[in-house]
């Protein structure tokens, strides 16, 4: 395993501890309020723990992928298909998680209304566009990695 990456996987593994941490404590009891919050609704704490836990489930298959996008780098191999694929999927888990938020948006403005706590509207925002952003980011990174392939397998033929 090769320095360079070492530090960026350490960095992966730690970004997975709080959301594993949130999935435990803190996602039942928030789906629980929502439950107590609607109680003609109360199916709908259903949908909103199921709408967190799918978003827990696409960050990890995205960390998972920058993972083995990592382990390429080891390799030298990312200048490869297997790299432009990782890309498309952590660009479709950052499109599945805004996605999911922003299903889940009016019922989380609603408990901020109801709870008076105005910056939980204001974080299921920014965890909505937070993840658009990385889908944009991803899905350039995937384009420019398609043509440095394209112009590397251009140079091995012409050489």
């Amino acid at each position: 395993m090769k320095r360079e990456t070492l530090f960026l996987k350490i960095v992966l593994f730690l970004m997975a501890l709080p959301v594993i941490a949130v999935c435990i404590f803190v996602e039942p009891p928030l789906s629980q309020f929502v439950g107590e919050l609607l109680p003609e609704w109360a199916f709908l704490q259903y949908v909103f723990l199921i709408a967190l836990y799918g978003t827990a489930v696409a960050y990890f298959i995205a960390l998972y992928q920058s993972m083995k996008l990592l382990s390429y780098i080891d390799r030298n191999i990312a200048f490869s298909e297997r790299s432009v694929k990782a890309l498309k999927n952590i660009k479709y888990c950052a499109l599945t998680i805004a996605g999911l938020y922003l299903l889940c948006l009016p019922i989380i403005l609603y408990m901020a209304q109801v709870d008076d706590a105005p910056g939980l509207g204001g974080l299921g925002m920014v965890i909505t566009f937070g993840a658009l952003v990385i889908a944009v980011f991803a899905a350039v990174l995937q384009k420019l990695l398609e043509n440095a392939i394209e112009i590397k397998s251009e140079n091995d033929l012409t050489v």
